[in-house]
């Protein structure tokens, strides 16, 4: 079995009702009713073409593409606190 590396894409649209019509561009994991919304996962390697194609829909305002593939997780060290003495009675 092949890992294929997502990204995820913010629809913003205009009517709770073409939501269905989101469906068929990606894997649809949430979406917000107040906001008009809906967040999708696609390949990482199709990101470009379906925020085109879903730019070319009348209904969706605004296709934001996810950062979290290409932001660092690992990391170096814990930042050591150095031992002193703390005065808890200052000002009393």
């Amino acid at each position: 079995m092949m890992i294929v590396s997502r990204q995820g894409l913010v629809v913003w649209f205009h009517q709770m009702k073409h939501v269905k019509h989101i469906k068929k561009y990606g894997h649809m994991v949430h979406v917000s009713k107040k906001l008009k919304y809906a967040i999708i996962y696609v390949d990482q390697d199709k990101v470009d073409q379906t925020t085109t194609a879903l730019h070319k829909l009348s209904f969706v305002t605004r296709v934001d593409p996810s950062y979290k593939p290409f932001i660092k997780t690992e990391f170096e060290e814990k930042v050591k606190i150095e031992d002193k003495e703390l005065d808890y009675k200052m000002g009393i």
